[in-house]
Order: C-alpha cells, then sequence, then structure tokens
C-alpha cells in the first residue's frame, strides 16, 4: 500500500520540462511518438490553462494530455 502512495506522490511532483522530458521519453510505451523540447514549448502555448501558475511540468497533470496530443501532431 505504501508503493501506491509513493508512486502518486512522485506523479505529482512538479519539475522542470527537461527532467519531465527525459522521465517522458522513459516510460512512454513503444510505438508512441516521443517528446521534444519543441514539442513540450509548443504544447505549453496550445494549453496555456495547463501552466497558469508556473512553467513546471507534472506527469499525474500532463503526462495523458501530452500523449493525446502528440499522437494527434505527430509532425512536431
Amino acid at each position: 500500500m505504501r508503493w501506491k502512495n509513493k508512486e502518486l506522490e512522485l506523479n505529482q511532483l512538479s519539475t522542470s520540462m527537461q527532467i519531465f522530458l527525459e522521465s517522458y521519453n522513459q516510460k512512454i510505451p513503444a510505438g508512441y511518438p516521443r517528446a521534444t523540447v519543441a514539442s513540450l514549448k509548443k504544447f505549453q502555448v496550445t494549453f496555456p490553462m495547463l501552466f497558469k501558475k508556473s512553467d513546471e511540468w507534472s506527469i499525474g497533470k500532463h503526462r495523458k494530455k501530452l500523449m493525446d496530443w502528440l499522437s494527434s501532431n505527430r509532425d512536431i
């Protein structure tokens, strides 16, 4: 039970774009498009409400939305 709490805590931590990028690309399933700094910056412009309070990223808040968005925008 403690392991799930630890995983939840890690997913909700805010981090820099670079750390998020590395973590995202390491954990993304094969076949999904990888993120780049350019794609993350475009994502921030496209979804400014997700970054209203800060420039920081979190797996819990951004991962799923980014996966869907990258899948729809493979030309980025």
